[in-house]
């Protein structure tokens, strides 16, 4: 009986201090004279109430860094960290890396000796950052990925979206059997999509040192595997590239817009390639707009045949006709 009331006792006083501590954290974010809301000043250094506008504390210790920025560039100069971590480095980018130059702090060229001694330095970094297998894989994967996305003009979340598909594809085992480019290839080419700037297989196969048959092999084993979720390429995705490339204007990018969204709702995409359908539309733009382009130039930028461009060129005009009529 006595110990089940020194247990009570026990537990009670634990849960008395519990709510004393809870009341007083509660107190110390209210104002002592209204219980307003407080809020702290950086640029005063002053704790005040929201309400009553009372200073509840003064001369706080200001723990930012004592240099002013006016700008981004300027406050990335400033700043005395690294950069973030990256997926788009095998060690997420928080290792050491010693430059290649043979300089000093100074700019100096360094002595013999110490050029000897830096090389020394420098492999030895290198074998402890690639240490095992997985290390050495990635390192080669995602250099990879980096310049096939520099080939591809693809921006930087794409490459991030890349590198960490190669890594779930890497941790869940998918690459026995595989090339590791084929696999960081498909990798890529699912990135490119789901971020809504598609490469064609022929544009990926390009720049790529695998076949186009074992990416497209690759890609739909890729993606079963780790279920993700792509959608169809959307032909609009590539109206802005193509019309980019041929230097037409925004009313002609608008018109192909217009023709895809017609082609769409009289169900002529369905079973069309993405690519083929977004270059007819750019060719028949740019000739309902007077900015007329050869379906050679439309060929060479989307890297289609021009018989694919005429074939869904006409579908498109019919399609038009067909809404006009109605």
């Amino acid at each position: 009986m006595s110990e089940n009331v020194r247990t009570y006792t026990a537990e009670h006083v634990d849960e008395s201090e519990s709510e004393s501590e809870t009341e007083s954290a509660d107190e110390e974010l209210r104002c002592p004279e209204c219980g307003g809301q407080l809020a702290t000043d950086t640029e005063h250094g002053e704790t005040v109430c929201f309400d009553c506008g009372l200073v509840v504390e003064e001369n706080e210790i200001d723990r930012g860094p004592e240099w002013r920025a006016f700008d981004s560039k300027e406050k990335d100069e400033k700043s005395r960290v690294g950069a973030p971590t990256t997926n788009m480095m095998h060690d997420k980018g928080l290792s050491t890396n010693i430059g290649w130059q043979n300089k000093d702090a100074y700019g100096k060229s360094l002595s013999s000796r110490q050029r000897e001694k830096m090389q020394r330095l420098r492999t030895w970094n290198e074998r402890f950052r690639t240490r095992d297998s997985k290390e050495r894989n990635l390192k080669q994967a995602l250099g990879e990925i980096d310049r096939m996305a520099s080939a591809l003009g693809l921006p930087d979340n794409v490459r991030e979206t890349a590198s960490v598909i190669y890594r779930r594809a890497l941790d869940e085992d998918l690459l026995p059997g595989r090339s590791i480019e084929g696999v960081s290839t498909a990798s890529l080419y699912a990135a490119a999509r789901q971020a809504g700037t598609p490469r064609s297989l022929d544009e990926i196969s390009a720049v790529s040192r695998v076949e186009k048959d074992e990416i497209a092999r690759t890609y739909r084993y890729v993606v079963r595997e780790l279920k993700l979720e792509i959608q169809p390429a959307d032909p609009e995705s590539y109206v802005p590239r193509f019309a980019s490339d041929l230097g037409l204007s925004d009313e002609a990018e608008r018109r192909a817009r217009s023709l895809l969204d017609t082609a769409k709702s009289q169900g002529i995409h369905s079973g069309k390639s993405p690519v083929g359908l977004a270059a007819a539309a750019v060719y028949a733009a740019s000739l309902l707009v007077n900015e007329k382009v050869t379906q050679s130039e439309v060929s060479d930028v989307a890297n289609i045949s021009e018989v694919t461009i005429r074939n869904r060129y006409h579908e498109l005009l019919e399609a038009e006709d067909a809404v006009a009529l109605n």
